[in-house]
């Protein structure tokens, strides 16, 4: 007999079979929705025992409705489409998986930062279109002396570090919660927010979305940065204000951007930075290799049923609940 149900609110995997296998072996079994609102998610998961979500809005408004629910996981890293102050006070666990892709992540960020220094979508456009001539996408300089500065110096952007050092950049980074010794062991020179702005040639954001970082970069981040900078975005799209970045590229202030999260996903199809050739833009997939996508899913699916027999999960966000759950097993 399964003991407990475990809804899944939105998922866009082909099936669940990897959250069934793991969950079984805690006594717990799937149901997987398509929920898009509060409402949807009311609906379906007020008497489920734990709830997984991969972007369907968790809000205090679903948490008080419901009935038995000891565990909410989130597929990924940041948790800010959960309430978690809300589910704290109810006293229900919050987990996410706070490691799976860095290598991922680093790689994309690293990927578009040469595909924008190097012109590949330009010219690949342009060979497609008959046109042979390397000159049209003059200016390109040497990659090799420029400045990547690092927006949080967590796990992924010390992947990144290490891979930009191996292709001879410079590496800045500005990060207010780490201890010095978090930067002297890597090379990587520990820098103020505003002197990372003035000083990067490439600015790589990794910082989670929370009130301090919404809209940290804007208008007036923006005019501190070098007019042949890049900004380039992994990590949550609110954390650029789009009308200012807009707007900073038009009056050349930044010289372009690199972005896999919008602040609206997908994006409205006017969004002007949609149109601007010296943007890139990529669907939110810079977490995401098979590997990883199993990882993610196996992770969260067994905190889950660590979670409901009683076991502290290995991803819990809200710590102040641990003493609730036995370690180990």
């Amino acid at each position: 007999m399964k003991r407990f149900k475990v809804v899944v609110t939105d998922y866009n995997y082909a099936d669940l079979e990897i959250e069934a296998s793991t969950l079984a072996e805690w006594g717990a079994t799937v149901e997987g929705f398509h929920c898009s609102s509060p409402e949807e998610v009311i609906q379906v998961a007020r008497e489920a025992d734990a709830l997984i979500s991969q972007y369907a809005p968790v809000t205090a408004q679903v948490i008080a409705s419901l009935t038995k629910c000891k565990a909410i996981g989130r597929y990924g890293i940041g948790v800010d489409n959960i309430d978690v102050p809300a589910a704290t006070e109810k006293g229900i666990a919050v987990i996410n998986v706070p490691s799976y892709c860095e290598e991922e992540v680093s790689d994309h960020a690293l990927a578009m930062l040469l595909a924008w220094v190097r012109k590949v979508p330009h010219y690949a456009v342009e060979v497609r279109y008959g046109v042979w001539d390397w000159k049209t996408g003059r200016p390109i300089y040497r990659l090799r002396g420029k400045v990547l500065g690092l927006l949080g110096f967590g796990k992924i952007a010390r992947h990144l570090a290490a891979k930009a050092r191996a292709l001879g950049l410079v590496v800045l980074a500005h990060d207010p919660y780490l201890p010095e010794e978090a930067f002297s062991g890597s090379g990587v020179k520990r820098v103020g927010f505003e002197e990372l702005l003035a000083q990067s040639d490439f600015l790589s954001i990794h910082v989670p979305l929370t009130s301090e970082t919404y809209h940290l970069i804007n208008a007036d981040a923006l005019a501190l940065m070098k007019p042949t900078a890049c900004l380039i975005n992994t990590s949550r799209g609110a954390v650029v204000d789009e009308q200012a970045l807009v707007e900073a590229l038009k009056r050349g202030q930044l010289a372009g951007a690199c972005l896999d999260v919008m602040e609206k996903e997908p994006p409205d199809p006017e969004n002007e930075l949609l149109k601007m050739p010296q943007v890139l833009i990529s669907p939110h997939v810079a977490w995401y290799s098979e590997e990883s996508e199993g990882e993610l899913r196996r992770k969260v699916a067994n905190d889950i049923g660590r979670a409901l027999n009683g076991l502290l999960p290995e991803g819990l966000v809200n710590r102040e609940l641990a003493s609730r759950f036995k370690k180990g097993g």
